[in-house]
């Protein structure tokens, strides 16, 4: 008998911007992503270091055709549907709904193309679970408004809400608001489109921009369980435990003040409140963060039903400045090297057992359902002479990470279900890169956007297949 419960929501996830393409095309409107092209410019831009709204012709941006799902969709989901998927985890482009995101109506030609997309994962009866925002905030509105510093974009972001809701409510039952929302810290172009100015106070701005997330994400949740009532709507967080290098105190008070980072989120979407260590935090840095009077109501009485995740990796820190040199290449998120651990080619370090931890930290500090929205090992694949990808060292990664979650579901956590990063290779997020593959199906593309688009399974396809047929037990 598995140790996985009955109707585990086994599948992946993709975001929109990294796997749709057609970047101006059914009416859609530019986003942030769209304005960042692969190379060293890719990450001034990611931290909000940005001086045009407009596309250079002379960079390429991968993005912009990525690996054309929009008219690959229903090729893709067969193949999905081959493997078994009981669920898809993808994302909606907010300017293909609203262009410019604060447009009078929405677009026609952006709903039906969603609707067409849920209809085809229906038909395959694979569950649509969707993202609202995955790091692609319309251009427009960073334009016009700085985009999330300012507090217009809570208004702009709840009439998204609640036409796609509407729109959607007979097809999608699972939602999440922002996509790793504690990435606004990390990536602030990324997580929320805000571009910095020299002198400005990057801090003030980046937690008061938080603040309009985290209202607008209420305002979500309230629209959702008055349109949708038998839906779930989550939040979702870039996971991953921080180990102290030393049992030094000292060590141990930084890991839990990084955990506290990433956990402000999360604390705020849960539990409807804003923590205290977060309040002193704003006084030790003098920051004032301008909220409304209905604001404190509004997060308490409209909290998350589960906690979306993504695990890659965990993070290590030190308060010794030798420890603090040497540092994993990876990751977005700072960490030094642990040397307990092995680290993938793009330096990202692998620790199968950290998921386990992760898993019920969680589920310790939040007493709500998990979904496991993403997992998976970036690796530079190869055709072998006979056309074959054998991807082993993908198949081993993931046996050893299904492996602890299944531990984690034993230690009593309630995990809803695993959707596995990017199922068919995708726009890395962070480089903008193809050859760094998360797929079980090859996509014939490279980083200069060259290729037949061609889609190839790998070794990895038929493997996941048989853990989905199993619920878990063949890995």
């Amino acid at each position: 008998m598995s140790i996985f419960p009955e109707g585990f929501l086994w599948g992946g996830a993709l975001a929109a911007n990294q796997v749709e393409g057609a970047y101006l095309e059914g009416g859609k409107g530019l986003t942030t992503v769209d304005l960042m092209p692969t190379g060293e410019k890719r990450w001034q831009i990611a931290i909000g270091k940005i001086d045009s709204f407009t596309p250079d012709e002379n960079e390429f941006y991968p993005s912009h055709k990525a690996i054309d799902f929009y008219h690959h969709y229903k090729e893709d989901i067969a193949l999905f549907a081959e493997m078994g998927f009981k669920a898809l985890r993808v994302s909606i482009s907010w300017a293909r709904i609203f262009p410019n995101g604060n447009d009078e109506t929405p677009n026609e030609a952006g709903l039906q193309f969603y609707d067409d997309l849920f209809d085809e994962l229906l038909k395959h009866k694979i569950e649509p679970v969707v993202t609202m925002a995955h790091f692609d905030v319309p251009v427009h509105l960073v334009e016009a408004y700085g985009s999330w510093k300012s507090r217009e974009l809570v208004g702009f972001f709840e009439t998204y809400a609640k036409t796609i809701f509407t729109r959607y409510k007979d097809k999608v039952k699972y939602w999440m608001t922002f996509n790793e929302i504690n990435m606004l810290l990390h990536m602030p172009f990324v997580g929320a489109g805000l571009v910095f100015k020299e002198g400005e106070n990057e801090t003030q701005i980046k937690y008061q921009a938080a603040h309009h997330q985290l209202i607008a994400s209420a305002r979500a949740v309230k629209a959702c369980h008055e349109i949708i009532p038998d839906a779930k709507i989550g939040c979702m967080l870039a996971a991953g435990q921080t180990y102290p290098y030393t049992c030094n105190p000292d060590d141990i008070y930084k890991a839990m003040e990084k955990d506290r980072e990433s956990f402000f989120f999360i604390d705020v979407q849960s539990r409807g409140e804003y923590p205290g260590y977060a309040k002193r935090f704003f006084k030790d840095n003098n920051l004032t963060i301008e909220m409304e009077d209905e604001d404190a109501e509004l997060l308490k009485n409209h909290t998350v039903d589960y906690i979306g995740f993504s695990y890659y990796a965990s993070r290590t820190t030190s308060t010794d400045p030798e420890i603090l040199k040497d540092k994993t290449s990876g990751n977005v998120f700072g960490s030094v090297t642990n040397p307990y651990l092995e680290t993938s080619e793009w330096g990202w370090t692998i620790d199968p057992k950290g998921f386990r931890i992760t898993a019920n930290q969680l589920y310790d500090r939040y007493q709500k359902p998990l979904f496991v929205v993403e997992n998976g090992l970036g690796a530079n694949d190869e055709i072998n002479a006979d056309g074959i990808i054998n991807d082993d060292y993908r198949i081993d990664y993931l046996k050893q990470h299904i492996a602890e979650m299944g531990q984690a579901i034993e230690d009593g956590v309630d995990i809803i279900g695993y959707t596995s990063w990017g199922p068919i290779d995708i726009v890395s997020a962070s480089t903008g890169e193809m050859k760094k593959r998360y797929g079980y199906i090859y996509v014939d593309r490279d980083n200069g956007g060259n290729g037949t688009l061609k889609r190839t399974k790998k070794k990895s396809f038929d493997w996941y297949k048989s853990v989905i047929a199993s619920n878990g037990e063949a890995l």
